[in-house]
């Protein structure tokens, strides 16, 4: 009775105290991920009608403005600035007499109600079961995603109906009830948008023939409606004008994500590319169905709808940007049997639909083809590749957990450990590695450039006097060295030689190669020396933002000598063929130095020989000694460079912990003694 009493009311209180501290976190991230949501479409709103008139609502100004193709007494299709259907035409008309402001205002708040009603049909179409925290935060999610990808963006800037098709189709597939009301609204879908009768198999072979019966008699209702009102239209579309050429471009323009688009930006043309277009589509169309319909018996009815729709996207003849949102809705398909490889697929999904495209791949030219064609390239594995796990695999709901290192002691308890920065010991997946590297360098050359207003000479004054006050500074701790040996290396020319090389050629090449080589060999350290790396260039970020600074080849009357480009131009610096892409005045601190001596704190922890340690410590001597001889830095921008470095190791150590400790090999049992079940091996 005592245990009872002491310790069975005890447990209960303490049970009960940590139930009500977990639902307690959970409103505060709901509440926090709704503010976030309401911000980013206040964000889009103010972005949209902030933009000057003439410039913003231009596809919906070239429809219904005063001198809109919708009021042109002859056909729609008489230019190239219509190529919506005939039954898209003949609901757009009445909105002519609308007045323009109000019509502008009208159509940008109730384009936003419907991708909030959009996230929320999402959020209540996950497969079930779903845990109650998903259910939660289900929403503000989808329609931030929603709210942050470039289909919404660019459908609100323009003005544009894409998003209503999407709806419909959602709605008839998960909100509605009936067959009947089902396919009575993708038929309504299919009248403004044909490619949705794609839809029509899917509901054929899942049993829904009712709803397939529905979608044909409204689409044929609403065409044949169209047609009596607009004969000439109608004929001109349907058997003229099927594929369009799209508002103001031409097929082959990269903003239409389509296989057509794509085969016509690779030089195909005529007969030879409509038959590869069609056999290919077909084939697409083929396959991509019989994925839907697998995953729709499956009880993933939301992933067959987005495979289907990522078909649409392929096989359409024009898919501009706006029309692209079903790929953005595949990311609810879950691939990969470990943990740490979950993330992958979403993320990458996220980042094609939310970034622009010349972020994802370096501006080479034999990178073009991929860089044009991403989110087609994503639309097509989404319908055909991606090895999406069905509901019955013992990997959807429990994937094979992440084997992370213990908690140590020495850390600071308040700040909690980071799980996505991991102190484990496996390997992370490389194309998210890759994929996230590629993005937060593209990310940091942007940050650099937009700290001087986007352009070079932006904040050449400031940078100028930030110049002078680091100059008075080093004199008066007697370091100002810079023009001294600039130009005692300028007089050597095997010198100048190489510190022009080393700067120029191991910036980059170092750090890759030290990644590279912890990724294939020691992928617990490649995590620990990650973090360090990423912490530090972020806190450089800031320091370029607040502080925008002129090296001393880039000060007038200092008399430096840029020994790498030439006497500079002060008020056009040349940076060669990167002038355009990067931060003149992005001195201060130095990462150039800083990731050099990233690379040799990490090199002298990790290299198992002597000689390698003190090799790896030559290379920030070396490029301190080759960003001063150049013209390129202050010794200060050095000082700037360690103390960032030395904060990234520190953040790591703070939420991540310290570095973790190879796995000891595993003791040997005796076969005397049982040997307990553990289950499935984490990896």
């Amino acid at each position: 009775m005592a245990n009872v009493e002491h310790g069975g009311t005890a447990g209960n209180a303490f049970g009960a105290g940590v139930a009500e501290s977990a639902r307690a976190r959970l409103r505060a991230i709901r509440i926090g991920l709704w503010v976030i949501a309401a911000v980013l479409a206040i964000r889009q709103v103010t972005v949209v009608l902030s933009t000057p008139k003439g410039e913003r609502l231009t596809d919906l100004e070239t429809w219904v403005g005063p001198n809109g193709v919708l009021h042109v007494k002859g056909s729609l299709y008489d230019s190239t600035q219509f190529t919506g259907t005939p039954f898209g035409g003949l609901v757009l008309k009445p909105l002519t007499r609308a007045a323009e402001q109000a019509l502008g205002w009208g159509w940008t708040f109730g384009s936003l109600s419907l991708v909030v009603v959009l996230g929320l049909v999402v959020a209540r179409a996950l497969p079930q079961p779903v845990s109650r925290r998903t259910a939660l935060l289900a929403a503000p999610v989808a329609i931030s995603l929603l709210m942050l990808s470039l289909p919404v963006r660019n459908a609100l800037y323009l003005g544009q109906t894409s998003i209503i098709p999407v709806l419909l189709v959602l709605l008839g597939c998960f909100a509605v009830r009936g067959e009947r009301a089902s396919g009575l609204l993708i038929g309504v879908a299919a009248a403004l948008q044909p490619t949705m009768l794609l839809f029509a198999p899917l509901l054929w072979f899942t049993g829904r023939r009712r709803a397939v019966e529905s979608t044909a008699i409204t689409f044929a209702g609403l065409g044949a409606l169209a047609w009596a009102a607009m004969p000439h239209d109608s004929t001109t579309y349907w058997v003229h004008h099927l594929a369009g050429v799209g508002l103001g471009g031409d097929a082959d323009d990269l903003s239409n994500q389509s296989l057509h688009g794509a085969l016509l930006r690779l030089g195909l043309n005529g007969p030879l590319e409509i038959t590869l277009f069609l056999l290919l589509g077909a084939a697409v169309a083929a396959l991509g169905l019989r994925r839907a319909i697998r995953y729709a018996r499956d009880g993933q009815l939301l992933l067959a709808v987005a495979i289907t729709g990522c078909v649409a996207v392929v096989v359409s003849p024009t898919s501009w940007q706006h029309q692209l949102l079903w790929v953005l809705l595949a990311l609810v398909g879950r691939v990969g049997k470990k943990t740490s490889d979950r993330p992958m697929w979403p993320v990458a999904v996220i980042l094609v639909m939310t970034l622009p495209a010349k972020m994802m791949l370096p501006n080479m030219a034999a990178l073009f083809p991929l860089r044009d064609n991403v989110v087609l390239l994503a639309a097509l594995a989404a319908a055909t590749v991606v090895p999406f796990l069905s509901r019955t695999s013992e990997y959807y709901r429990a994937p094979i957990p992440t084997d992370y290192a213990r908690p140590v002691p020495t850390r600071w308890k308040r700040v909690p450990l980071l799980p996505f920065l991991g102190r484990v010991f496996t390997r992370p997946n490389l194309l998210l590695e890759l994929l996230l590297i590629r993005v937060g360098y593209s990310a940091y050359q942007q940050v650099r450039l937009a700290a001087t207003g986007g352009t070079n000479a932006g904040g050449r004054t400031t940078a100028e006097h930030h110049g002078d006050q680091i100059l008075s500074i080093e004199r008066f701790l007697h370091i100002d060295i810079e023009h001294w040996v600039n130009h005692a290396v300028f007089k050597v020319e095997w010198l100048r030689d190489f510190f022009d090389f080393y700067y120029e050629s191991f910036h980059f090449v170092v750090p890759l190669t030290v990644l590279a080589v912890l990724y294939a060999r020691r992928p617990g350290d490649y995590r620990w020396a990650r973090s360090a790396l990423g912490f530090a260039t972020l806190i450089a970020l800031l320091g370029f933002w607040l502080f925008p600074l002129a090296p001393p080849r880039l000060m007038p009357g200092l008399g430096v000598v840029d020994t790498v480009h030439g006497v500079q131009d002060f008020s056009k610096p040349d940076y060669g063929t990167l002038t355009a892409l990067t931060n003149q005045y992005a001195a201060m601190p130095s990462l150039h130095f800083g990731w050099s001596l990233w690379c040799g704190v990490v090199i002298a922890v990790l290299a198992p020989k002597w000689w390698m340690k003190a090799l790896g410590l030559l290379h920030p001597l070396f490029t301190v000694s080759a960003i001063v001889a150049t013209g390129n830095h202050w010794v200060l921008d050095a000082v700037g460079g360690a103390a960032v470095v030395g904060a990234g190791f520190g953040l790591t150590h703070l939420l991540q912990g310290p570095r973790p400790r190879p796995l000891m090999k595993p003791v040997e049992v005796s076969m005397k003694e049982p040997v307990p079940a553990t289950g499935r091996t984490p990896s």
